[in-house]
């Protein structure tokens, strides 16, 4: 059984009890008030347990909290890399869904005060200079992760650095600069690196220290810094500094990569989400930790069901390169094309199995599901072959991802793709996502029973970090092409970056960003562009992507496009229910349609419909209650006024 780490477990809170008015002014020894529970190290450490949950706060895109589309896939949801396989599970800002909102959208600053609280009582405690230090350090932390958050959806946000009642001043604070804002989060994660001591043995381990303080620190100086870059607010260079600074001391920490453990191409990536155990995984920097019977989930049941609802599109599967290290549309990637999904799959970077359950089709034993057997045709156990056999539904045993599949009671899954929206592991696309998907979890029906542990930063991250931030500084070269991708390259499988072979015709279908008042975009450096296609693919799933996209100012170039399925002939999609896509008219081809085969139908062109990204989503609405409440909120985002 696994060490339980008592640190991400919620602990529950402290109740604050009003100050007593005795005539003795003196808070009751046995009640524990806000007077008293500030004094020891101790006190201190249980305060902050609750802390812990901001990993969980649904309202952070890369969030290990809920399943499926509210779940860490939120992010690249909206991004444009994957999609809820419903009809109506279009993408909201694609189609202009996305409504006004009086109150929530993330405007939340109750999370702070707990911070506040803590931080208010540190000096008149009776621990040491160091202890003192370090839990300021603690509270920064926190205080600044949430207020990334902050910045990232709304920009312009009030300061808020001490307790505040409804007769504060402060309550009532005008939204400071964005730019203002950053930096003092900047200073105070700075600080925090600096003074936050090495009590391990007392906050045990897993806790934040001063690895956790420089991952935060290379997350929000690279995300701040190109924000500024391409959202033309200048003094971004500084940014990048920071970014590189912090990126390599984490590097140097942790100087290997997790390669797996089963010989599999691409194990260590897929097993970082699957994993039992992170503590033994190198790269992990911190995580959140699942025990049995305690703080289960159900990850891995929810993708082993019909439940699960989350796909990739035609357009991101085309987005991985080819095992050689070509984009598909190299002259020289020796791309099979995409006419069927064993074509499309083949020699592709490994981290697309990992992602997505990659094509097969066996037949079932005596109709119990207890035994398979493999199909006449040969080609049908390419991909078991390359992700390993699971030997048996009934009991599949400790593993990972293994072919064919199996739901949550063992009962199989006999081929892929499997088109549909009702029954189990099935999906719109063909492309179904089993990032969380593992075959030694114990799953139950409606039974929260998984207990792989999650990652929340890892050096992976930083590596892309560095790499990006190097970039915009223009010192990337080949050197740092070989400490940062080609490390992730390596262990995917792939064949490694030569920075020398990059040019314009290296990919003749990079993306476009879109700088202000220019709606037809400009082209990506070559270079940047496979630096960010890493990106991409190496955090597939992880929520990072609407993060990206609108630092980048990618946004349109990702969401505007049509979201197609697999190519199939129209038999097999009538089969299924489903049409094919006129992609001259961005429209479904419909029953009587004249198209034998083509792609998979899944949302209308939101361009041709007159819909599309809008400007004003770069930042989010400060609901209008607050407005109302603080008029010195005004004026709102542009555009939500």
């Amino acid at each position: 059984m696994k060490k339980i780490i008592i640190s991400l477990a919620l602990l529950g809170t402290i109740a604050l009890t009003s100050c007593n008015d005795s005539f003795l002014e003196k808070y009751p020894v046995t009640d524990l008030t806000e007077g008293n529970a500030f004094q020891s190290y101790n006190n201190f450490k249980t305060f902050m347990w609750p802390c812990y949950e901001v990993f969980a706060k649904t309202n952070i895109a890369t969030s290990l909290s809920g399943v499926g589309q509210d779940s860490h896939y939120q992010g690249d949801r909206w991004a444009g890399y994957l999609e809820q396989k419903q009809e109506s599970g279009f993408n909201k800002y694609a189609f202009q869904t996305v409504s006004s909102v009086a109150s929530g959208n993330g405007w939340d600053f109750g999370y702070l005060r707990r911070v506040n609280i803590m931080l208010s009582h540190i000096d008149e405690s009776k621990m040491n200079e160091a202890e003192k230090n370090h839990w300021r350090a603690v509270g920064y932390f926190f205080h600044s992760y949430w207020y990334m958050e902050l910045i990232d959806r709304f920009g312009d946000v009030p300061w808020v650095d001490k307790v505040l009642n409804e007769s504060s001043e402060e309550a009532f604070a005008k939204r400071m600069p964005r730019k203002e804002v950053a930096d003092k989060v900047l200073e105070r994660l700075k600080w925090a690196e600096e003074n936050i001591g090495n009590f391990t043995s007392s906050d045990g381990a897993n806790t934040i220290n001063q690895n956790a303080v420089r991952a935060a620190l290379s997350r929000f100086t690279l995300r701040e810094g190109t924000w500024r870059k391409y959202h033309e607010l200048n003094d971004y260079d500084s940014y990048f500094q920071e970014c590189i600074r912090v990126s390599q001391l984490l590097m140097t920490a942790y100087p290997t990569l997790y390669g797996g453990t089963d010989g599999q191409p691409a194990a260590g990536y897929g097993e970082m989400w699957t994993s039992e155990d992170l503590s033994k995984i190198p790269g992990v920097i911190l995580y959140k930790q699942y025990v049995k019977d305690i703080n289960a989930a159900n990850y891995c049941y929810m993708e082993h069901t019909s439940s699960h609802n989350i796909e990739m599109n035609q357009s991101t599967v085309d987005l991985y390169l080819m095992k050689n290290g070509k984009p598909i549309k190299n002259s020289l990637s020796n791309y099979h094309g995409d006419k069927n999904m064993y074509a499309t799959f083949r020699d592709r970077d490994p981290r697309l199995y990992h992602t997505v359950i990659p094509p097969y089709k066996v037949t079932s034993g005596k109709g119990d599901y207890a035994t398979w057997s493999y199909t006449s045709n040969p080609a049908d156990r390419e991909y078991i072959d390359i992700m390993g056999a699971n030997t048996s539904c009934s009991n599949p045993g400790i593993g990972m991802k293994r072919l064919p599949g199996q739901n949550w009671s063992a009962a199989l899954v006999p081929e892929i793709p499997r088109l549909g929206t009702g029954a189990f592991v099935t999906c719109r696309s063909g492309y179904y996502v089993w990032k969380n998907w593992s075959n030694w979890e114990t799953n139950f029906n409606n039974g929260a029973l998984n207990v792989a542990d999650k990652p929340i930063f890892k050096i992976e991250e930083v590596l892309l970090n560095y790499a990006e931030a190097k970039f915009e500084v223009g010192q990337f070269d080949q050197t740092v092409a070989d400490a940062t991708i080609n490390k992730l390259r390596k262990r995917a499988g792939i064949a490694t970056m030569v920075v020398a072979d990059i040019d314009a015709n290296f990919d003749p279908e990079r993306g476009k960003y879109y700088p202000k008042g220019n709606d037809a975009g400009v082209l990506v450096e070559p270079l940047l562009w496979e630096i960010r296609r890493e990106r991409i693919i190496e955090l597939m799933g992880e929520g990072f992507g609407f993060y990206d996209v609108r630092r980048w100012r990618m946004a349109p170039w990702f969401i505007n496009k049509t979201q197609k399925g697999l190519w199939v002939s129209k038999t097999v999609a009538t089969k299924a229910g489903y049409t094919l896509l006129n992609e001259t008219t961005g429209l479904s081809d419909g029953v009587n349609g004249s198209m034998t085969e083509g792609y998979l139908f899944l949302y209308n062109d939101p361009v041709k419909e007159g819909k599309g990204w809008l400007e004003k989503y770069y930042l989010f609405e400060v609901p209008t209650t607050e407005i109302v409440l603080n008029p010195g909120l005004a004026p709102n985002n542009p555009g939500w006024d």
